[in-house]
């Protein structure tokens, strides 16, 4: 990683070792370390990185020293995956963008920021969290504000069912004179993937019989990596006419405890039907893809 050592602008790949995801196996138990320790280690790189950027020492303003360090810094306009919930299936890597507005007063001189997202009402109490993969690039919008922007890359190996629900976003800031964390400047959603599917039958069918539309709903689960069934959960059934683009509600049932989906209708005219969850607190939204049927 480097650090700019400007206030105007921070830009570029910013390869950041410590602030990579940590490498931890997921155990049955969560012994995972306290997530404490890897802002702890996000703070040392930046003013590790910030030091070997460092340029030659150069006489500055009392004025300069003094607002450095204090390091008086807030941070406002915080977005997470552009403002939409973080939902994470059961394998691969799910990088996000996450941007935020870091606001100071008076010089900061050299300076490197950085962003952390964790689960839990404290970065001390957090059951887990993930540092951004690089530090922030800034570029200055006033003189007192930078909009800064960087990833973050949630792994599902790493996560645990009880990390699923809303998380809080902290920042990170080293001058070369101060260091500060400020927590709970932004919240975001992270829930674990729905999917949901559809069958209707018979078909083709006669108009006026009876059509029997099943499915399931399942949901990813990180303790184990695998989907299961999603019980009791309520779900609904929509239909689409043929040559139509719109689809309308038709009713809505409950999931069994085994995430499985049954109802009848009448069959009245040729068209898709599908089934939609529209999420709950721990789990994304899901769509089934249109079953057509034929009506005679």
């Amino acid at each position: 990683m480097r650090i700019h050592a400007t206030v105007a602008a921070v830009t570029g790949a910013l390869a950041l070792s410590a602030l990579a995801v940590p490498a931890v196996a997921q155990a049955a138990d969560d012994a995972r370390p306290s997530f404490g320790a890897t802002v702890s280690d996000t703070t040392a790189d930046l003013k590790a990185d910030l030091k070997a950027d460092a340029p030659a020492p150069a006489a500055r303003s009392g004025a300069s020293v003094e607002a450095a360090a204090a390091l008086d810094v807030t941070v406002s306009g915080v977005s997470v995956n552009n403002n939409k919930d973080v939902v994470v299936g059961t394998t691969g890597t799910y990088t996000v963008p996450l941007t935020y507005t870091l606001n100071h007063t008076g010089d900061l001189g050299a300076y490197g920021t950085a962003a952390v997202i964790y689960h839990g009402t404290s970065i001390d109490d957090a059951t887990w969290g993930f540092a951004s993969d690089d530090a922030a690039a800034c570029t200055e919008v006033s003189s007192t504000a930078l909009k800064c922007s960087t990833t973050v890359t949630f792994l599902p190996e790493e996560l645990l069912n009880e990390d699923a629900g809303t998380w809080r976003v902290g920042v990170v800031v080293v001058t070369e004179d101060d260091e500060v964390t400020l927590e709970n400047v932004g919240t975001r959603k992270v829930l674990r993937t729905s999917k949901v599917t559809v069958d209707a039958a018979p078909e083709p069918v006669k108009k006026g019989a009876t059509i029997t539309i099943t499915g399931k709903l399942t949901r990813a689960d990180w303790d184990t990596n695998k989907y299961v069934g999603y019980g009791s959960q309520s779900v609904g059934l929509q239909y689409r006419a043929k040559g139509s683009s719109t689809y309308g509600s038709v009713k809505g049932i409950k999931s069994t405890s085994t995430g499985a989906l049954k109802t009848t209708v009448k069959a009245s005219a040729s068209g898709h039907y599908r089934f939609v969850f529209n999420g709950s607190p721990t789990g994304g939204k899901a769509t089934a893809t249109g079953d057509y049927i034929g009506v005679q």
